[in-house]
């Protein structure tokens, strides 16, 4: 039977101190390939907090899946900002186009079953962060997105 082992780790620079070491040593893994491996397959999500699974099959077998990071940490990625603020301070802007592209890379995530849904909800979680988007406040961007602003973008996509 396969040991799974769950981690949220910093995108290309996991380690093997905690939460990976500790966890992935008692099962007799090399660690050090474990930890290679995350980091090849996550290098493009440099400075961002990752979800990973790691099933050991045995000493020399190993599988590794790669979550998708929040929606908020995606957010923050695309305004260029450190950190989200949690209240409604603007703290950066985004656009409707990285709107969609979240909301693509978010998809299989969300509960959302149109892209335009998905838009909405990453705009709301926008919101929360600190972004404007395209300058608007989130609620006025949800109502301008479910009044068909962005339909040519949003109904492109599908």
């Amino acid at each position: 039977m396969a040991n799974v082992v769950e981690a949220l780790v910093p995108g290309g620079k996991a380690s093997a101190g905690p939460p990976l070491g500790p966890a992935l040593g008692p099962l007799g893994v090399n660690v050090a390939q474990v930890v290679a491996k995350i980091n090849e397959k996550t290098k493009d999500l440099n400075g961002m907090q990752v979800p990973v699974k790691v099933i050991v099959k045995s000493r020399t077998e190993f599988e590794i899946e790669v979550g998708t990071p929040p929606t908020s940490a995606l957010i923050i990625k695309e305004m260029g900002v450190e950190k989200g603020t949690g209240d409604k301070t603007i703290v950066g802007n985004i656009t409707m186009e990285q709107v969609l592209k979240i909301a693509n890379i978010k998809r299989k995530g969300l509960l959302s079953k149109t892209l335009k849904n998905a838009a909405s909800e990453v705009v709301g979680t926008a919101g929360s962060v600190g972004a404007s988007i395209d300058g608007m406040q989130s609620k006025e961007a949800q109502l301008a997105i479910a009044s068909g602003k962005y339909d040519e973008i949003l109904l492109s996509e599908l």
